[in-house]
């Protein structure tokens, strides 16, 4: 089995490394590889609806902690669209499977990191006086006018 190593990009963070993995097939390598970080399907039928009640947001605000996928700055307001495999959801359940997969020990370490990382950027973004809402893309594919009214109910409670 292949050592995990860290990497340290410029802002000091640490995480995990795909210097000593290997894709299990050339298939799935493909398959991540078309993985998007933005503009993803469930981030754009959540913006769809959303601009659709009327809403005006602001996209992938760069200067936010986490990058936040939608965001009202003057409500200071921030949306995540996290996708379920990449942001750990059921994460006891998809922790036992991927023990038993391709690369176990990066794949827990990264998703780890993850939703460590989420953790981070929420609590940077509260203590800067940010509301932040998190939806997994399988909800919001699922309901997406149950998400808008969410983040709708969430933007009149900051009108204060």
């Amino acid at each position: 089995m292949p050592s995990i190593s860290d990497s340290r990009p410029s802002k000091g963070r640490v995480s995990p490394s795909y210097k000593d993995c290997r894709p299990a097939t050339p298939q799935a390598s493909r398959v991540k590889q078309r993985n998007r970080k933005k503009d993803t399907g469930a981030e754009l039928a959540l913006r769809r609806e959303l601009w659709k009640r009327g809403l005006r947001y602001r996209l992938h605000a760069e200067h936010l902690a986490g990058k936040p996928d939608i965001f009202f700055p003057k409500r200071k307001v921030a949306i995540f669209v996290d996708g379920d495999f990449w942001h750990g959801r059921d994460w006891a359940a998809r922790k036992e499977k991927l023990s038993k997969g391709a690369n176990a020990d990066y794949w827990m370490r990264k998703i780890s990191y993850n939703r460590e990382r989420d953790r981070k950027n929420d609590a940077q973004l509260a203590r800067t006086g940010w509301l932040v809402a998190r939806f997994w893309e399988t909800d919001v594919k699922k309901d997406v006018g149950y998400c808008a009214d969410r983040i709708a109910s969430l933007l009149a409670d900051t009108r204060g």
